[in-house]
């Protein structure tokens, strides 16, 4: 049986496990697009904090996309899996690397539609997905937040493998995840309705978090 509705159902349930970060002006959400900012929205929304995304990009194994032997997150940062990386070719590593470098910067391009980036350095950062099954894609995020200077790190994930949060546990300052199956399979099968976010929806919902956040100010 799924036990969640579907990704905005699961954002209200974890953002009920964030309340002490609610109304604080030094607290920034960050969506891993795609599914994890209908997620982080609803969490942001019920914090009234910004909402930003940081894009991370899975590393596929050739012939095996779903299977990550890596990410890459902006800023540069690249986190491999060393026990994958050995059964590929260096060749096929940079080709890999390459390819989804390039969809990372049309998604920084797209989603932020000439927004400014909200600013990182000395704040409390919520970083927040759908779910984790390796953990790589989070892993790259933290570690970009590191050299982007946030001042304590947040993972928040409805679900997640207890591998996955043995190893973001000792990366983040904080974990937060409402499920760790001990027999894990993959994030969608936790979620009733798990199709696929596109990028218009991650866009509309970035807008609609800036337009929230500016009636606030002005309010």
């Amino acid at each position: 049986m799924s036990r969640f509705a579907n990704r905005t159902a699961a954002g209200r349930e974890l953002a009920s496990r964030l309340k002490t970060f609610r109304s604080r002006n030094d607290v920034v959400v960050l969506g891993l697009p795609r599914g994890g900012v209908p997620v982080a929205f609803e969490v942001a929304r019920s914090l009234s904090a910004p909402l930003d995304v940081m894009i991370v990009r899975k590393l596929g194994a050739p012939g095996h996309p779903e299977l990550a032997i890596g990410a890459i997150a902006s800023g540069g940062v690249t986190v491999w899996n060393e026990h994958l990386t050995a059964l590929v070719s260096q060749e096929a590593l940079r080709s890999i690397e390459a390819r989804e470098q390039a969809e990372l910067t049309r998604r920084e391009r797209l989603y932020r539609a000439g927004r400014p980036a909200w600013s990182l350095r000395k704040r409390i950062v919520i970083l927040v997905d759908d779910g984790a099954a390796t953990g790589a894609s989070m892993l790259a995020a933290v570690r970009a937040l590191r050299q982007l200077e946030a001042d304590r790190i947040v993972v928040a994930l409805p679900v997640a493998s207890s591998e996955a949060c043995a190893i973001l546990a000792r990366e983040a300052d904080e974990l937060v995840c409402l499920e760790q199956p001990s027999l894990f399979y993959s994030v969608g099968e936790w979620y009733a309705d798990f199709s696929q976010t596109t990028d218009e929806e991650v866009t509309d919902l970035l807008e609609r978090a800036a337009a929230e956040m500016s009636r606030q100010s002005d309010g």
